[in-house]
């Protein structure tokens, strides 16, 4: 099993949009995925409530099959879509892949 695990921290504004909206967006984009791409075991998005100095603002948790069903999702063209949203209303991302 891979997890695969994203962390953002986001612009205090994009879209038209605050980063409170912003980062509500993101999870229920995030979350619409599972379902749709064939090979997700769980998805879990987070909106951090801290807003400390070291914490990201959105984390998205995922389980996918093997690497291949991590590479068909990043490929899929349902999370390409969320791709230029996510981007835009970002300043930093850190993630971790990692096999269990």
């Amino acid at each position: 099993m891979i997890k695969h695990i994203v962390m953002w921290r986001l612009r205090d504004e994009a879209h038209g949009n605050d980063l409170q909206t912003n980062a509500y967006m993101i999870q229920k984009k995030l979350m619409a995925l599972q379902g749709i791409i064939p090979g997700i075991i769980a998805i879990e998005v987070g909106i951090d409530f801290s807003r400390s100095e070291g914490s990201g603002d959105v984390v998205l948790y995922s389980e996918f099959q093997d690497r291949e069903a991590l590479a068909a999702y990043q490929l899929h063209p349902e999370h390409q879509a969320l791709i230029p949203f996510i981007v835009g209303a970002s300043q930093e991302r850190r993630v971790v892949d990692y096999e269990v």
